[in-house]
């Protein structure tokens, strides 16, 4: 599988970290008893803005997890449509050229689900395979990219794409004065991304001189973890679960399944030119940084999305791919794509130029 081209769509309502954190300390100013605790989480995450779904007035709007799911719908559809668009025109490519469409998403519910929408609104061909995967958080960036390499090993003259939209902002819990919320009112974002897989049957027919391709995928699944990150889905909607291990976790096992890993292709870490890792927040990219002994300069991509858009679940680590691809890379070299999520699991993506 050949990577042709990775977009990014982000919706247009964009507000710096201050005006955020003004509006949370306004909203929780009478629930919780001291609002620092919410200016010291927000300022710990290192993000500079975000893009929201929504304008911040209407968020008091919202009544219930309809309201929000609906804004879901509405939105993921719109900036979903703009990521597939920008990704096939970047390689002129039309929407009738998808021969199939992943769809991961963990921050809202749609059935038809999303793709399916974008299938009439986009004209793709009614012969188009969807598959919508639901539940991965924040890993599915990359395990999306994963299923994707299956899919067109086994239909190498195929096209497939990849789209990835979370909206974190519909699902805050206004009730909810957790630390875990705590954190994740400053730190999630909304964003879109999209990204076209090309066989390699296929892409021999085209020009794709400078891009990656995926050379193996590896799956890794940690027993009795469940509780470590994910949703408590109730009434209210979506509830963050995030405990404080998760930095625990990547350092505990990230060394081990990445050289386990790259063992398999007879290769070592000093053999890897370029590191993608998904934006989990400061603490999670310094475990990733001292668990693979990789430099400043080999997660500053990583850290620059975060403080750029913050961190946007499943479409994060695509974000990073997105900046990575546009760098010059050399024939040859390898680059290898990570994220944690849900589960607890890791997916790991091998990559050459």
């Amino acid at each position: 599988m050949y990577i042709a081209s990775v977009s990014k769509a982000l919706p247009p309502n964009y507000y710096d970290q201050e005006e955020l954190l003004k509006e949370f300390k306004k909203t929780w100013a009478q629930k919780h008893h001291n609002t620092k605790h919410v200016e010291h989480f927000h300022r710990a995450v290192m993000v500079g803005g975000r893009h929201l779904a929504l304008k911040t007035e209407d968020y008091y709007d919202l009544q219930n997890f309809t309201d929000a799911n609906n804004h879901f719908i509405r939105v993921a559809t719109e900036i979903g449509e703009q990521a597939v668009q920008k990704a096939l025109e970047s390689v002129n490519l039309k929407p009738t050229d998808i021969d199939a469409i992943f769809f991961v998403s963990v921050t809202g519910i749609a059935t038809p689900s999303i793709d399916a929408k974008l299938v009439n609104k986009m004209g793709m061909r009614p012969d188009v395979k969807r598959i919508p995967i639901f539940g991965l958080g924040c890993v599915a960036g990359a395990a999306g990219l994963a299923r994707v390499h299956d899919y067109l090993k086994a239909y190498p003259d195929q096209i497939a794409v990849l789209l990835s939209v979370e909206l974190c902002s519909l699902t805050l819990q206004h009730k909810d004065l957790s630390i875990a919320n705590l954190i994740s009112s400053g730190l999630f974002g909304d964003g879109a991304a999209c990204v076209i897989g090309i066989g390699s049957d296929r892409a021999k027919k085209m020009s794709l001189t400078g891009k990656p391709s995926v050379v193996a995928t590896k799956s890794r699944f940690y027993p009795d973890t469940e509780d470590v990150m994910g949703w408590d889905i109730g009434a209210e909607g979506f509830k963050i679960v995030l405990q404080a291990r998760v930095p625990q976790m990547a350092r505990a096992h990230v060394r081990e399944d990445m050289d386990a890993f790259l063992a398999e292709r007879n290769l070592q870490r000093k053999d890897i030119s370029t590191w993608i890792c998904h934006t989990g927040g400061p603490k999670v990219i310094s475990a990733f940084q001292q668990a693979l002994e990789i430099s400043d300069e080999d997660v500053s991509l990583t850290r620059k999305s975060l403080q750029e858009v913050g961190n946007l679940s499943s479409a994060s680590v695509l974000y990073v791919l997105a900046d990575s691809i546009e760098k010059q890379h050399q024939t040859e070299e390898y680059g290898v794509l990570m994220a944690m999520g849900p589960g607890f699991c890791c997916e790991m993506v091998l990559l050459q130029w």
